[in-house]
């Protein structure tokens, strides 16, 4: 069975990265958004996907779930006593993916083919996959102070203002990345990650040609809002202010034309028959992945879900 993953974030990564302890590596490609892609200090800079290619070459830091492990901040500490700018910490080890990105960017290489050396070099053998090569940026619109770029939201602001809506920039003009039609078309399914639906599935789906191809495949989502709330990032507030309540069964209706299985915590089990009546097949399960053993064990789940669909 091949199945093409759509992730994003510290949850996506985690579940990504179970399914990639079952799955052999050709039948596993890995879509990752790159709407909160930004440049700072110069550097071009892609957090979903670094977090995805860390987490699968086991270099994140266990901790936060973004960035690498045994880091050290040396460069950003004299940045620091230098008065330069340090909203957006980059750890040493860190640092050195973003120069030789940014190096390889100016020289006119695509993101797909530096993606796929650094991958490579760490020792990954899953195909990891940006959705386009074209810059498109999250922007996130606010009541406070208007429509900020998504890391200044998310870092900068600490997700304090309130959201009333999202627009991607640049991505009319953006086409998949090369492989990715191909891993949807050629997949037995299409599995959406626990990642937040609205800044990390969503500028997927709206490049053009993906959302028609997920349609034509089976798709599986897993929700990333368990008893109301996100375990990491801003998922259940920006739910909250766009006057939706926060819950599984909020995540199911945001998929819904696009969903044949929805996958969800059990602590959620009212929402189940509410799921069921549209047309959905439900699985409730332990959808927490604390350790490596949960990764596993949640990925098997759900690939054995998506063998009683097929």
């Amino acid at each position: 069975m091949k199945i093409a993953a759509l992730a994003g974030g510290v949850g996506g990564a985690k579940l990504a990265h179970g399914l990639a302890q079952i799955l052999p590596q050709k039948k596993l490609t890995i879509i990752v958004n790159t709407g909160d892609d930004f440049e700072y200090l110069g550097l071009s800079i892609s957090p979903d996907l670094d977090t995805v290619c860390y987490t699968l070459a086991g270099l994140a830091n266990p901790v936060t779930g973004w960035g690498r492990i045994d880091e050290t901040w040396n460069t950003f500490d004299n940045i620091a006593k230098l008065g330069g700018q340090t909203w957006f910490r980059l750890g040493d080890r860190d640092l050195g993916t973003h120069l030789e990105r940014t190096f390889r960017r100016k020289r006119g290489d695509k993101l797909s083919t530096i993606t796929q050396d650094f991958c490579h070099a760490w020792s990954v053998k899953h195909r990891i996959l940006p959705m386009t090569d074209e810059p498109v940026y999250t922007m996130v619109n606010t009541l406070e102070q208007g429509e900020l770029p998504f890391q200044e939201y998310f870092v900068h602001q600490r997700c304090k203002p309130t959201v009333s809506g999202f627009r991607f920039d640049g991505v009319e003009k953006a086409r998949p990345a090369p492989g990715v039609l191909e891993a949807i078309n050629n997949a037995d399914a299409v599995v959406f990650c626990p990642s937040n639906p609205w800044v990390s599935i969503d500028p997927i789906l709206t490049v053009a040609g993906l959302r028609p191809a997920c349609e034509a495949k089976p798709v599986v989502a897993v929700s990333p809002i368990i008893g109301g709330q996100a375990l990491k990032g801003p998922a259940a507030k920006m739910y909250r202010e766009l006057s939706i309540q926060p819950s599984a069964l909020a995540v199911a209706r945001h998929y819904a034309d696009l969903l044949d299985g929805f996958v969800f915590d059990k602590v959620d089990s009212d929402s189940n028959l509410s799921i069921q009546e549209m047309n959905i097949t439900t699985l409730l399960t332990n959808s927490i992945m604390e350790d490596m053993a949960g990764r596993r064990r949640l990925a098997k789940d759900v690939i054995d879900f998506v063998n009683t669909l097929l």
